[in-house]
């Protein structure tokens, strides 16, 4: 979402994107020059004139029923499906595959349950958090719990003026997202957690850190609305934080959560000692194969229409997830002398990560160099710094998701300038929105706020519910349970019977 709030607040964003008037703006003219157009009368040039003038910007319920096109409301509902696919199946198989074979079918019903569990929590409270107005810039209030108000014939703004999608198609599309993002956690502490705690952190943390944070980065009114009322929108939209698709709301956001859960539940029995390698590779790869196919939907499906952005944050996606997984067999060939496919699955994952909140901002040819540029970084966390603080990420959650996250969110600030090919900045306070003079630096400066605000709000929350969590339930399975499996231990099967 590209746009500005008020005097000085800089580039604001959320999944921004040029705006379809300004679009069809080009496009006019490019046909009156081609075809030249008769002369029009004093009275029709009248009529065109007082048409401009009266023209609505925040229109009606009714009115808002002719502003929805087929087109982009057919591209939300399959960029939903798109991203659902990433949590299952993708997620669950490339988790699946890492871990021993002893705790495969355990992931998988991980992943399954909170994938279940986020999509009601989030049609009951979370959907009204998250994106409608409150009393504070920090969360949404709960006046559409349990979906109240919403029809058939309501209605979400686009980032186009004049442009909107049934509001069940943003609905669930922004659930995908509610989904996906708890489900990565478990990646961190994955063989060492018990299924029923968690399932209550993750109720307890999409409620106290994800819903806050999605409405502190997404939330606006919508661009017919903001000149009016140019103060209805989460804090870090305010501040001028972009992101796209999620680089802070989902990536950074469970990294970090990640992280301290790892630390707090401790580290796995004979981790250190004990070889755990991944028990089917194949899977890993079909599973991160998904994802890349999936995160088409979770990118470009964020421009939430059907144009020439939503193609931007297309090929972004595509080009700078293969410089990633190169990027990574690369480093790899340097350092051990060979590449391997984990590592070039992890490379693609890194890229799509770090491309996330960049991916309607940035041009093919500089996201081509953030996605280069990423797996080095992440290849330094994976195999160096957390083997010298000897952490226990079992799958790399933080050294993947929260620190390519990171690489991307501060990157945006980079790639977003016009002067590189970037999509910039809209200006939505005037109708119809125009683009804005952009601050390269100024917007660095932001984008690392936006980082530092969601690492502690996230890190600190994670920190608080982990530990009520674990003194009320206990997160961690006895040690006898941990070395027999977490498949049998606690769902009594077996992934594989043989």
């Amino acid at each position: 979402m590209i746009r500005k709030m008020i005097a000085g607040a800089g580039a604001l964003g959320t999944g921004l994107f040029v705006s379809a008037a300004a679009w069809a703006q080009d496009t006019t003219a490019a046909v009156a020059a081609a075809v030249p157009a008769p002369v029009p009368s004093p009275a029709a040039t009248e009529a065109a004139a007082a048409a401009t003038t009266t023209l609505v910007k925040a229109p009606a319920v009714e009115a808002m029923a002719a502003m929805v096109n087929k087109g982009d409301t057919s591209w939300m509902l399959i960029s939903s499906a798109l991203v659902l696919m990433m949590s299952v199946p993708a997620l669950a198989l490339f988790y699946g595959g890492l871990v021993r074979t002893k705790n495969m079918l355990s992931v998988l019903m991980q992943v399954f349950m909170i994938v279940s569990i986020a999509s009601l929590v989030w049609v009951c409270w979370g959907y009204s958090m998250a994106f409608t107005g409150g009393s504070t810039p920090f969360v949404g209030g709960f006046g559409k719990a349990f979906l109240m108000g919403v029809s058939a014939s309501t209605y979400a703004a686009t980032f186009s003026n004049n442009v909107y999608i049934p509001e069940y198609a943003y609905i669930v599309f922004q659930m995908t997202f509610a989904c996906i993002t708890p489900a990565l956690i478990v990646g961190a502490f994955a063989e060492r957690v018990k299924f029923t705690p968690l399932m209550v952190f993750v109720v307890l943390w999409l409620t106290l850190v994800y819903f806050p944070i999605a409405h502190m980065v997404w939330y606006w009114a919508g661009p017919d609305f903001l000149s009016d009322n140019p103060t209805d929108a989460g804090f870090l939209f305010r501040m001028g934080a972009l992101d796209f698709a999620g680089g802070t709301v989902v990536h950074i956001n469970a990294g970090i959560a990640g992280l301290v859960g790892c630390l707090m539940i401790g580290k796995r029995v004979g981790f250190g000692k004990e070889a755990t390698p991944p028990h089917s590779l194949t899977m890993t790869m079909i599973g991160a194969s998904l994802l890349w196919v999936g995160w088409f939907g979770f990118n470009a499906g964020s421009n939430l229409e059907a144009n020439g952005v939503t193609a931007v944050a297309f090929i972004n996606t595509f080009v700078a997830t293969a410089a990633a997984a190169v990027s990574w067999a690369i480093v790899e060939q340097l350092h051990h002398g060979r590449p391997s496919l984990l590592g070039g699955a992890t490379g693609a994952v890194a890229g799509l990560v770090a491309i996330t909140p960049a991916s309607g901002f940035a041009a093919p040819m500089t996201s081509i160099v953030l996605g280069l540029l990423v797996s080095p970084i992440c290849y330094l966390f994976v195999s160096k710094v957390k083997n010298a603080l000897k952490y226990d990420d079992t799958l790399d959650v933080f050294g993947v998701h929260c620190v390519g996250g990171i690489v991307g969110a501060i990157a945006t600030g980079i790639v977003a300038d016009p002067a590189l090919g970037g999509q910039g900045w809209f200006d939505y306070t005037v109708f119809p929105a125009v683009p804005g003079t952009y601050d390269m630096a100024g917007q660095v400066i932001t984008q690392i706020k936006a980082v530092l605000l969601t690492l502690v709000w996230s890190g600190v929350g994670s920190a608080i519910l982990f530990f009520i969590v674990d003194k009320l339930f206990g997160l961690r399975p006895s040690e006898e349970a941990e070395r027999e499996g977490l498949d049998l231990a606690e769902h009594g099967e077996r992934a594989y019977n043989y």
